[in-house]
């Protein structure tokens, strides 16, 4: 085959930048085109092979992502014929969210396609005999099961620790290490850091500290006898090439620091779009921001990835709002072939370059953690709240100033709009007094102030 580009000369990056120049005509170039993120990246305005570093060495499958449904779990038999409902329409992954220990597992599966339908159970308690009987299931049936087992961020989150019977969280942990073969029980709560308002390095950096805790004081990982997948949850926002670039970034590090504890582990991503950036107000919006969300998280490899409903912050679960945040992931896989090509992201200048700066700015945040006490010691000391609520605040700053745009909040605002008579849940920050070991961090939406005043105002 003839090469159709044999014919012109090739034109260097010094050629491109000088014609750019020309264009501005007298404009300064680095001030007018090259822009500063949150985690301190230069963006140029191009990009190009002479400048070049290589290729990520990050592997990721586009064609093997997973459409999972969130079912949150209270009447056993409703969940059930939810979650078949929801298979036969196109779901491919179910998380139940269970906070009753009495819940009969078996019951609660019953039917569902468990040979092809990866299973998450995101439990709000933390008990040996319950994930036992998860595990004796997932024996009998071959299913492939998560349990998403994180007492470190349940500590992030809340403020406390699980209540446990043995000593502390990671005795329970070890316990059920050696207890259960079936199951994947450790997870890792990215999104908290994100939804708080953590910047992208940060959250990759956070993130990948969370894991090593449960290296570091885990006896079966320290000892090399447990060799299970690790789920990390991932929330991703819309700036749309640094969250492609935030996902291989993060499985980039993880893979290097699994091999330094002689793992040949791989991280399992469960991705979701924030809660950030969604508003109540021109709430039909949402659903623009969560599907470019949501082709991120397809191109930097999600493993699995579970939509956020655009009414998700006012309204409880309805059949409505699942479907099309359900049909929203299918448009993408079946209709947009987002799922025909693996490794999407390799060979762009700009994305890998991007996995490469955000890399290692991770991994000097990484070291520096561990440097100083390793993450559970600043979560305690209030280290990583602090540098959250530093980088939340920065950005709550642009939006505030009209910098960081929401369209429909602080930008081409309807004023007709009214929400008030159609909230059926509480869409803000929850005060809930209580003792707590440490000051939990708090995730926290740009839109809330501007959407409380615009409540009161409401005739």
């Amino acid at each position: 085959m003839k090469n159709l580009f044999d014919d012109f000369d090739p034109v260097s990056s010094k050629q491109w930048k000088q014609k750019i120049q020309f264009e501005l005509d007298g404009a300064d170039y680095n001030q007018t085109l090259v822009w500063n993120s949150p985690e301190d990246i230069q963006v140029k305005p191009f990009y190009h092979r002479d400048e070049f570093k290589g290729i990520a060495a990050v592997q990721t499958k586009a064609s093997e992502f997973k459409i999972c449904q969130n079912i949150f779990v209270q009447d056993i038999s409703k969940s059930n014929v939810r979650a078949l409902d929801c298979i036969r329409r196109g779901a491919e992954s179910i998380r139940f969210t269970i906070k009753d220990e009495t819940i009969d597992i078996a019951k609660l599966l019953e039917n569902l396609p468990l040979q092809k339908t990866v299973i998450y159970f995101n439990l709000t308690f933390l008990s040996i005999d319950f994930v036992k009987k998860i595990d004796a299931f997932a024996k009998n049936t071959n299913a492939k099961i998560f349990c998403n087992l994180d007492p470190i961020g349940q500590l992030a989150k809340d403020g406390n620790w699980f209540v446990t019977t043995e000593k502390n969280n990671f005795e329970t942990l070890n316990l059920l290490s050696t207890a259960t073969t079936n199951i994947s029980l450790i997870s890792i709560n990215g999104s908290l850091y994100q939804n708080a308002g953590a910047n992208m390095v940060q959250q990759i950096a956070y993130s990948l500290a969370h894991a090593n805790e449960y290296f570091n004081r885990s006896d079966s990982y320290r000892n090399k006898t447990l060799n299970q997948t690790i789920v990390f949850e991932i929330s991703v926002g819309t700036n749309y090439f640094f969250e492609i670039a935030k996902l291989r970034a993060l499985r980039l590090l993880f893979n290097l620091i699994a091999k330094e504890y002689n793992h040949n582990l791989d991280c399992h991503l469960l991705v979701s779009p924030t809660k950030r950036n969604k508003t109540i107000y021109d709430y039909n919006l949402n659903m623009l921001r969560t599907t470019t969300e949501c082709m991120s998280a397809i191109l930097g490899g999600a493993d699995a990835i579970t939509n956020l409903p655009y009414d998700a912050l006012y309204h409880k679960d309805n059949e409505f709002g699942d479907r099309m945040a359900r049909n929203q992931l299918l448009i993408l896989k079946n209709e947009s072939y987002f799922d025909k090509v693996n490794n999407p992201a390799d060979g762009s200048y700009y994305i890998e370059t991007l996995t490469n700066q955000l890399a290692e700015k991770a991994l000097t945040l990484f070291k520096d953690i561990e440097a100083n006490g390793g993450f559970l010691k600043q979560l305690n000391e209030g280290t990583i709240k602090r540098k959250i609520q530093e980088s939340a605040d920065k950005e709550q700053e642009l939006f505030d100033s009209g910098k960081e745009i929401l369209l429909g909040t602080n930008k081409h605002l309807n004023n007709k709009d009214r929400m008030k008579n159609d909230l059926e849940l509480f869409p803000f920050v929850k005060i809930k007094p209580r003792k707590t070991l440490i000051t939990p961090i708090i995730e926290k939406r740009l839109s809330e102030k501007m959407e409380q005043e615009r409540l009161k105002e409401e005739n």
